[in-house]
């Protein structure tokens, strides 16, 4: 369940206002005062509450687990309203090992411990549709933090609370305009645990990029780039655990693509047999992920073209595509074997540590700004060969060659930009322009493979033989596209950055 909530301040004169009619259509419920003793666990180094998660155990709720607000990908985030993943677990006083599952990336070899304790008395009034089912609900929630029996800090939060998404923001920006009028403060994000656990809580996370110094040297650079996608990689991994959300799988899979891209660009300023060990446990897990990554986009391209066809095959469609919705489902049952093992811990932990040392070599520290350019060079010259090099009528693994070279100078110039900057930005966009074009190639390519192997006859065979003729247009529209996309990245001025 996705919880979307406003937290606001209160002094101690504020009342809860009437909110009848506040929203159309809603009933307010009578007021219900509940008293609610809560532990909070997390690693004695706050990892969980660092990276914007929570496991609690409420007396008589049992084990809730919140996970962090996806990464925004446009740059923009709602600062006012909270919308987190909750997940419930039955258990004991000890931490569910379900829940532990979910969260085992940021925990990995440590334990979990006690880390605050909460009396909260809840005033709490409930706001019902027609039907009964709860729409959202108000709390005014006096917090005592506890320290053994000593009582040691005291605050007031009024929680405006709605599940769901569907006109959720709508009906909070009633509620919090009717409660701010009545006399509550500002919103403020925090949840009650970080204002309990105090600064600590509120420390970045045990891996996260540092701004770059003026003078940074490739190391600097280095360090960046490994940071920024570890931090990727474990923050969406308890989302590739808990759902079904092709998205998580795919940021996953960029993450350890992108890693494995830096440590080759940057290979020559590092150490070998560290470099390489690294990429080949990368490799595995990519693997892992990318084959779930390229079903998934498989079953929504399919989908997708199957809505084209006449009203009589879509029942067709729907029992062909069952047979790749169980090959998913098997892949994903897979790939949770191999996040749970040893082996993928282990390799977080070397992450980690990559993220904060790497093993670089001494020519590590000289000034990035002259000494990496050349490196993020080598990946453009490789695919400008390629291309060169291409028959007038390229196969498709030829083109999907090519796709891969691009791949990897995007990324390069990506690794490079924090301290290049835009040109190596520019150049990076018009790479994954032609990425992309090839991608939509290579997809129709597999579409097709898949289509053709699949075992059935009957009606199902015939939609299958409609999808193929489908997909060998979209191919072919994308072979006229891609050299027009191509003669744009390769311009000059695109690479003016480059030695």
């Amino acid at each position: 369940m996705i919880e979307r909530e406003v937290k606001l301040e209160a002094g101690p004169a504020f009342h809860l206002p009437d909110l009848a009619g506040v929203v159309a259509g809603v009933e307010v419920g009578p007021p219900e005062t509940v008293r609610m003793e809560t532990v909070y666990f997390d690693t004695p180094d706050l990892r969980l509450a660092r990276w914007g998660v929570s496991l609690r155990r409420r007396a008589g709720e049992g084990w809730t687990l919140k996970l962090a607000e996806p990464p925004s990908t446009s740059g923009k985030r709602n600062t006012t309203v909270l919308a987190r993943q909750e997940l419930t677990f039955q258990g004991g006083a000890k931490p569910p090992e379900a829940a532990l599952e979910v969260v085992r990336a940021y925990v990995r070899k440590a334990e979990l411990v006690p880390v605050a304790r909460l009396s909260t008395v809840r005033r709490r009034v409930r706001l019902v549709d027609g039907n009964g089912a709860r729409v959202a609900e108000v709390v005014d929630d006096e917090v005592s933090v506890r320290d053994g029996r000593r009582v040691a800090a005291r605050f007031r939060e009024i929680e405006v609370e709605v599940a769901g998404a569907d006109g959720a923001d709508g009906i909070i920006t009633l509620l919090v305009t009717r409660l701010r009028g009545a006399g509550a403060g500002a919103p403020d994000p925090t949840p009650k645990h970080i204002r309990a656990l105090g600064p600590r809580a509120i420390e970045p996370p045990e891996v996260a990029t540092e701004p770059l110094p003026p003078d940074a040297t490739a190391r600097h650079v280095i360090k960046f780039g490994l940071a920024e996608s570890v931090a990727a990689l474990l923050h969406h991994d308890p989302l590739v655990r808990t759902g079904r959300d092709p998205e998580a799988v795919h940021q996953a899979r960029v993450a350890t693509r992108k890693l494995r891209s830096n440590l080759r660009t940057f290979g020559p300023l590092l150490d070998v047999e560290w470099t390489e060990a690294l990429r080949a446990e990368l490799g595995w897990i990519a693997s892992g992920l990318g084959v779930v990554r390229d079903r998934e986009v498989l079953l929504m391209r399919l989908r997708e073209r199957a809505r084209s066809l006449p009203a009589n095959d879509l029942r067709s469609a729907t029992s062909l595509l069952h047979i790749l919705e169980v090959e998913i489902d098997a892949l994903r049952d897979r790939l949770s074997a191999d996040l749970d093992s040893q082996r993928y811990i282990d390799l977080l932990e070397r992450l980690v540590e990559a993220s904060h040392v790497p093993m670089t070599l001494p020519d590590a520290d000289q000034p990035a700004a002259t000494s990496l350019p050349a490196l993020a060079t080598t990946p453009w010259r490789r695919l400008r060969s390629a291309v060169r090099q291409l028959p007038e009528n390229p196969t498709d693994p030829e083109l999907h060659r090519i796709r891969i070279l691009a791949k990897r100078a995007r990324y390069a110039a990506e690794a490079v930009a924090p301290i290049v900057g835009a040109d190596a930005t520019a150049f990076a966009r018009a790479a994954a322009k032609l990425q992309t074009v090839l991608g939509e190639h290579q997809d129709s390519v597999t579409a097709q493979a898949w289509l053709r192997a699949a075992k059935v006859t009957g009606r199902r065979a015939f939609v299958a033989g409609e999808l193929i003729a489908l997909e060998g247009i979209a191919a072919e529209k994308a072979r006229s596209d891609w050299p027009k996309v191509w003669k744009s990245l390769d311009r000059k001025r695109l690479r003016g950055w480059m030695p």
